[in-house]
C-alpha cells in the first residue's frame, strides 16, 4: 500500500510534506505533488505535514477523487524527485 496525494493539492502544492518523506517518494508537477507508489513505504509521516489534507492511504482514498490513485501512479515515474520545501502556489 502507499499514499496517494488528491485533489486538494491541486493549485496548492504545499511542500511541508516531502521534507519528512524518508525514502523521497515525492515527485512535482506545475500544479502539484504526487507520490510514487513504487517509492512509498507507507509510514505516514506525510499525512499530517499536508495543511490542506490532500494525503490518504490508497485504500483509503474518498470515492469523489478516486481516479487520484492512477494518477500519481502514471505521472510519477516521468516527474522529477522533490525533497526540499518551496513557496507554495497561491489559490
Amino acid at each position: 500500500m502507499a499514499h496517494v496525494v488528491c485533489e486538494p493539492c491541486v493549485n496548492c502544492r504545499n511542500t511541508h510534506c516531502c521534507v519528512v518523506c524518508p525514502v523521497e517518494a515525492f515527485r512535482e508537477d506545475a500544479n502539484m505533488l504526487v507520490i510514487d507508489p513504487e517509492v512509498c513505504i507507507d509510514c505516514g509521516a506525510c499525512v499530517s505535514e499536508c495543511p490542506v489534507q490532500a494525503i490518504y492511504p490508497d485504500g483509503d482514498v474518498p470515492a469523489q477523487w478516486a481516479k487520484y490513485v492512477a494518477l500519481n501512479k502514471d505521472k510519477a515515474p516521468s516527474l522529477p524527485m522533490i525533497n526540499t520545501k518551496k513557496d507554495p502556489l497561491k489559490k
